[in-house]
Parts: structure tokens; C-alpha cells; sequence
């Protein structure tokens, strides 16, 4: 009989585990030094405030940053495929393009290289936020707004949630910028993170 009684807890924990493992999702985070808490403590970086705060709400998302500073769409697009057979996330949160703008690449193939990450995702059944961004003026006023809408038209051609802008509030507040006047300092970092968070939070309750 005791036998049996160990053998039945045992069953029934093994049961509770492995739904636990099953339950659990992966969000990869998918940017540039945006994302990478450039020249800052890594946990003073927006993916690691929300690291925090997933641990309360959805302690079952586990997070993963594969972001890399200077990374652009290209480098993006030769490392996301081998990353989404690894992690194999239910989210991603694609921040990338800034550094093509900047370096004044042609914005048609940031546009097919995102593209292209949005589909491998899709294929896998991850859902997609696309992360918006802008560059300085001084780019030109043409250049600048065909950066500015590409990530609009991504997301309406994919059906994406996305986020307009992720530095808004942010880029032209000296008190919340680095001294390079193109990465949010520590301060800037929870706006940058409460400016994705309304976008983010339904997606969130989606693949739980």
C-alpha cells in the first residue's frame, strides 16, 4: 500500500512539473544598444526593469536579450533564425533599424531585412511587437520620415502591434539622455519602458 501511495505522488508531481515546463513561455528581445542598457549596468536597462516586472505579474515569461550593441537589421536577420530554433519564444519584441538609418543605408532593404525577421517569427507562431524609432533631423527631413514610417507600414502589412516611437519623452530631455544625445541614460530607462508597456501588456496575457 505505501508502495502504491509513493508511487501516486510521484505521478502526480511529475504531472505538476512538466505542466509547469509546458506552461512556461519565452519572450526574446530581439534590438541594438537601445536594448542593451548601452554604457549603463545591465540591470538598469529597460529589458531588465521588465525582467522585474514579469517576475511578479507573469512569472511564468522567461526573457531573453539578444540584443547587441551597433547591431544592425543585417546582423540581426544572420543570427534570428539559429535564436528562434534555440529559444523557441512564444514573443518577440523586434527593436531594430536605428543603426542602418544612421549610417545612412538604403532604407528599402532595413525594410526587407525586418521583414524578413517578422516572417521567420510568424512561421514559428511567435508573435511579433515591432519597435519603432527615430533619428536626428539633420538626416534629412525626406530620409527621416521614410525611417519613420517604414515600421507603420511593416506593422500593417503583418498585422503587428507596434510601438510608434520607444524614446518619446525621452530623446530631447537632457535630464534623461546620455551625453551622446542618442541613448536614454538610467532615468530614461523606465520611460523608455512605460512608453512599450501598453503596446507589450496585451500580447503578454496572449501567450501565457
Amino acid at each position: 500500500m505505501l508502495k502504491k501511495q509513493i508511487r501516486q505522488w510521484f505521478a502526480i508531481l511529475t504531472l505538476l512539473f512538466v505542466s509547469s515546463f509546458a506552461s512556461a513561455s519565452t519572450l526574446l528581445v530581439m534590438g541594438d544598444s537601445l536594448s542593451a542598457a548601452y554604457n549603463l549596468r545591465q540591470q538598469d536597462g529597460w529589458v531588465s526593469l521588465l525582467k522585474n516586472q514579469l517576475s511578479q505579474s507573469h512569472p511564468e515569461i522567461d526573457i531573453i536579450n539578444a540584443s547587441v550593441s551597433g547591431e544592425t537589421t543585417q546582423g540581426g536577420l544572420s543570427r534570428f533564425n539559429d535564436l528562434l530554433t534555440t529559444h523557441k519564444p512564444s514573443l518577440v519584441i523586434l527593436e531594430l533599424g536605428a543603426n542602418d538609418a544612421l549610417r545612412g543605408y538604403p532604407l528599402d532593404q532595413t525594410t526587407l531585412n525586418l521583414e524578413k525577421m517578422v516572417e521567420q517569427a510568424q512561421e514559428t507562431g511567435a508573435v511579433v511587437l515591432l519597435i519603432g524609432n527615430q533619428i536626428p533631423q539633420n538626416y534629412g527631413k525626406r530620409y527621416t520620415e521614410m525611417f519613420f514610417n517604414l515600421y507603420k507600414n511593416i506593422a500593417t502589412k503583418y498585422d503587428l502591434a507596434y510601438v510608434p516611437f520607444m524614446l518619446e519623452g525621452v530623446a530631447l530631455n537632457k535630464d534623461l539622455m546620455q551625453n551622446d544625445g542618442l541613448h536614454p541614460n538610467k532615468a530614461g530607462q523606465p520611460v523608455v519602458l512605460q512608453n512599450i508597456l501598453p503596446y507589450l501588456e496585451p500580447l503578454l496575457d496572449s501567450v501565457k
